[in-house]
C-alpha cells in the first residue's frame, strides 16, 4: 500500500507570507494503526533505499535535506526513522549545536558549507545555517560573539541581507546539481511542553533536556515570528521549505518520506549505461572467470 500523501499542502509557496499561529501542528493521520504506519514506512524506506543507490552510481546530483524546528520538535527522531534504510555510504549526517570559537571566526555560512554533500550523496542537516536568521535574530546577544564589524550590522538590514546570502546560496547549489529540501518540523507550545515532562521523567532521557530549551521557550512567540519570516523569504521553486505538522510523530515521518521520495523520483537519473570500452573490459573479465577454475 503506497503513502498517497498531497505534498503541496505542505509547501510553503514563493511570495507568500507565513504566520505559524494559522498552519496546523496536527492533522488527521495517514496510517489507521500502529501496525499500518509501520508498513507504510517500510515501503518508503525501501523506495528512499533503492534511489539512493541509483543516486550514488548516477552521480550528478546531491540531495541535501535541512530540518528546522523548536526543540523537541522531532528533527532527531524524523531522520533516523525516514532514513534508516539508506546505505550509510551514501547518507551524511551533521547536528550543528552552539558554534565553536573557530566557527565564530568565519562567516556564518562556513560551517555548514564545510558539510555540503558531495554529487551522489544525501546529505542531512540537522538545524543549518537558518539559525542564524532566526535564534540569532531571537537572541541578539548571540550576534555580539561574531564579532562582525559594526558598520555592518545594521538591523534594519542585517536579516534581510542574511536571507538573500541564503537565497544566493540554495540557488548556486541548485545550478550545480544540489536538491534542497527544507522541513520545519512545526510543533505546538502544548506538546513541547509534554515532551519536556516526559524527558524529565524518563531517566534515559533526562541528557536531552536543559536550561536553555526552557528560556528558548520563553521567547516562544518572538520564535514563531522570526521563523515564519524565515520561511516566507526563503522558499523557492527550487528550495522549497515545507511546514509539516509535527504534534504526531508518527504523520510527521510519514510525510517526509514523501516529499523526499517525490523529489528523488523527479531527478532524471539511472544506473551508467557501460561504453563500448568497458563492454570489452567485461568479455574479458567474464572469460577468464570462467576458465578460473
Amino acid at each position: 500500500m503506497k503513502l498517497d500523501i498531497k505534498t503541496g499542502n505542505f509547501q510553503v509557496k514563493t511570495g507568500s507570507k507565513v504566520d505559524l499561529s494559522k498552519w496546523p501542528t496536527e492533522i488527521d493521520p495517514f496510517y489507521t494503526s500502529k501496525s499500518h504506519y509501520l508498513e507504510l514506512l517500510e515501503e518508503s524506506r525501501q523506495e528512499i533505499g533503492a534511489l539512493q543507490e541509483v543516486l550514488y552510481a548516477h552521480n550528478h546530483y546531491a540531495v541535501l535535506l535541512i530540518f528546522q524546528g523548536m526543540d523537541s520538535a522531532g528533527k532527531g527522531g524524523a531522520i533516523k526513522h525516514v532514513m534508516s534504510g539508506v546505505n550509510p555510504q551514501g547518507c551524511q549526517v551533521f547536528s550543528f549545536q552552539q558554534p565553536s570559537s573557530e566557527e565564530l571566526d568565519h562567516d556564518f555560512l562556513w560551517r555548514t558549507n564545510k558539510r555540503l554533500p558531495e554529487r551522489g550523496r544525501i546529505g542531512i542537516f540537522d538545524r543549518s545555517y537558518y539559525e542564524e536568521v532566526a535564534v540569532v535574530r531571537v537572541q541578539p546577544e548571540l550576534l555580539t560573539r561574531q564579532r562582525i564589524p559594526g558598520e555592518f550590522i545594521d538591523p534594519d538590514r542585517l536579516w534581510q541581507e542574511r536571507f538573500n546570502d541564503i537565497r544566493n546560496l540554495e540557488d548556486y547549489l541548485h545550478r550545480n546539481g544540489t536538491r534542497i529540501i527544507k522541513f520545519f518540523l512545526h510543533l505546538s507550545k502544548e506538546e513541547q511542553r509534554k515532551r519536556f515532562l516526559a524527558r524529565i521523567e524518563n531517566s534515559e532521557k533526562n541528557w536531552k533536556i536543559g536550561c536553555a530549551d526552557v528560556e528558548a521557550r520563553k521567547l516562544w512567540d518572538a520564535y514563531e515570528v522570526a521563523y515564519g519570516e524565515c520561511l516566507a523569504a526563503t522558499t523557492s521553486s527550487d528550495a522549497p521549505w515545507y511546514i509539516v505538522p509535527a504534534d504526531d510523530k508518527r504523520n510527521t515521518r510519514l510525510i517526509v518520506s514523501s516529499v523526499l521520495l517525490e523529489t528523488m523520483k523527479s531527478l532524471k537519473m539511472d544506473y551508467p549505461a557501460p561504453t563500448d570500452a568497458h563492454r570489452e573490459n567485461l568479455a574479458r573479465i567474464l572469460e577468464y572467470l570462467k576458465n578460473d577454475k
